[in-house]
């Protein structure tokens, strides 16, 4: 790809005068349209050192109002984000529906410089890539525009800006060490920028190569591509149709990469729920034993997984009065206080709703070391808002490979994961919820919503089995808590996270 640029085009000064302020104002203009029609955009700059990234970068968000964009210069991690997935702190800066997020440099320096400069392995790099191509694909396909430019000089030209720049006390500390490390070595990074913008250089999200060793071209190239893209993006919501390619400044081939075809999981075999038993019940002595037993054994355990700095995540789901508050009290009780915490998650917030929907989630991830449990989970899409219209149906279908590739990532990340379905037949349900009607202090318990959804027990049960068969993977299984006895599905749900626990600590 970089080696088919023109490094030698040029552009002169009144040419380039002529045609950019009218880029620019139309910016302007189109920011306010970007807001109206709720497109999120994310601008991303990468490239060589002394290639003019944070000069272009600077001069772009001179045409945007401020209070439409952020902008966002990636480092080295810090210590809190380096105990967190790799792609979270990325996932944690993607746009508002009609806003801006411009990175200056970004998730791909996981697979460029830091390949080199920490020595990752192929096969780590490889996986990285991977992510990286599903992450863009899910935003993409939530309806963001991504914008990706490669600012490409030559080394030549590379060399002679660094010693521009250290001839200047106010701009020499701007070139390290790393810097002349990388001119030296050239060639070494052309071949690493070389594989990751191959790997990446999707339909959803391609690449712009931009020839930087003159100015004006490069402010030019980018203007054109970022309007045009834009005004393609916006045209294509308007009409409902497929985005089309935006006019990256390479017209090669889009190669057969990893994200270009969806991933297959090796699945765990899940009853439907209609055959499962729903007979076993624990006496209160026995309860009682157990009870305190799995609480000491947890507690041991919750120390162990501080030491290894494995997290945790334990998502709760199940019946309206099955029992998922009692359940997540007991497994709690058994836990250090300081290492754990309960998210409950309700309807979204607006501005959870203005986000791809995964986004919630990835902001409610532990530390490693630390245990997040969810009183409801990212399985929703699949379930309330399925059924609910809160989600279109071509939403809801593509989020069972979604949310396997969100397990899949945090499982390789170290995570351990355990989703309980709290399982309760309809007669008993409705016991449930005459007996919290009939108590004051439980009414504050039931709601209208409650017996509305009791009314589509059916349609929720096919999309519970549906669930539970696409989504019970290998790394992130389904286990059925059998609920019509509370005190069972207590030491059920403790006892299999013990186990499974104790099984990935011994691997």
């Amino acid at each position: 790809m970089l080696e088919t640029v023109d490094l030698k085009r040029k552009v002169d000064k009144a040419a380039y005068k002529e045609e950019i302020e009218g880029l620019k104002a139309r910016l302007g203009v189109l920011q306010q349209e970007v807001k109206n029609a709720g497109l999120p955009v994310i601008i991303l700059f990468e490239g060589w050192g002394a290639a003019g990234k944070g000069s272009v970068l600077s001069d772009v968000i001179l045409s945007l109002d401020p209070r439409g964009f952020k902008t966002y210069s990636i480092t080295e991690p810090t210590q809190d984000e380096l105990r967190k997935p790799l792609m979270w702190r990325y996932w944690t800066k993607i746009p508002l529906y009609g806003q801006f997020s411009i990175f200056d440099r970004s998730w791909y320096q996981e697979v460029t410089n830091y390949r080199i400069e920490q020595k990752i392995s192929s096969k780590e790099i490889k996986k990285r890539l991977h992510n990286i191509n599903v992450f863009e694909r899910q935003l993409v396909d939530d309806g963001y525009l991504i914008l990706k430019f490669f600012l490409h000089v030559s080394q030549k030209e590379q060399k002679k800006r660094f010693e521009k720049l250290e001839a200047s006390l106010n701009t020499a500390w701007r070139v390290t060490k790393k810097n002349w490390e990388q001119n030296k070595e050239y060639d070494k990074y052309l071949d690493v920028y070389e594989e990751a913008l191959s790997a990446t250089h999707t339909k959803q999200a391609p690449w712009n190569i931009i020839a930087s060793d003159d100015q004006n071209s490069q402010h030019l190239d980018i203007y054109r591509t970022i309007v045009q893209s834009i005004e393609s993006a916006l045209q294509a919501k308007k009409d409902g149709s497929i985005r089309k390619i935006g006019p990256g400044s390479w017209d090669g081939h889009y190669p057969q990469m990893l994200n270009l075809e969806l991933d297959t999981f090796k699945m765990k075999e899940m009853p439907l729920l209609a055959d499962v038993k729903l007979d076993q019940s624990l006496e209160q002595d026995e309860y009682k034993e157990e009870l305190k037993k799995a609480r000491r054994r947890l507690k041991k355990l919750h120390n162990e997984l501080y030491r290894a700095k494995r997290p945790v995540i334990i998502a709760y789901e199940g019946w309206d009065a099955a029992g998922k508050g009692g359940n997540i009290k007991r497994v709690a009780s058994g836990l250090d206080p300081r290492g754990y915490e309960v998210n409950p998650i309700a309807s979204p917030t607006p501005d959870e709703l203005h986000h791809q929907y995964l986004w919630r989630f990835w902001n409610r991830l532990p530390r490693t070391g630390h245990i997040a449990i969810f009183d409801r989970t990212w399985y929703g899409r699949v379930m309330v808002e399925r059924l609910e219209g809160f989600a279109t149906d071509e939403q809801w279908q593509r989020a069972y490979q979604e949310m396997n590739e969100f397990e899949k990532e945090l499982s390789e990340w170290g995570a351990i994961i355990l989703k309980f379905w709290v399982h309760i037949d309809k007669d008993e349900q409705l016991r449930r919820f005459q007996d919290r009607q009939n108590t004051p202090e439980k009414q504050w318990k039931i709601t209208d919503e409650d017996w509305r959804n009791r009314e589509k027990w059916d349609l929720y049960e096919e999309a519970v089995n549906d669930m539970l068969q696409k989504t019970s993977t290998e790394f992130a299984p389904w286990y059925i808590i059998q609920s019509q006895d509370k005190k069972y599905a207590r030491i059920q749900a403790m006892n299999i996270l013990i186990e499974q626990i104790e099984k990935e600590l011994d691997k």
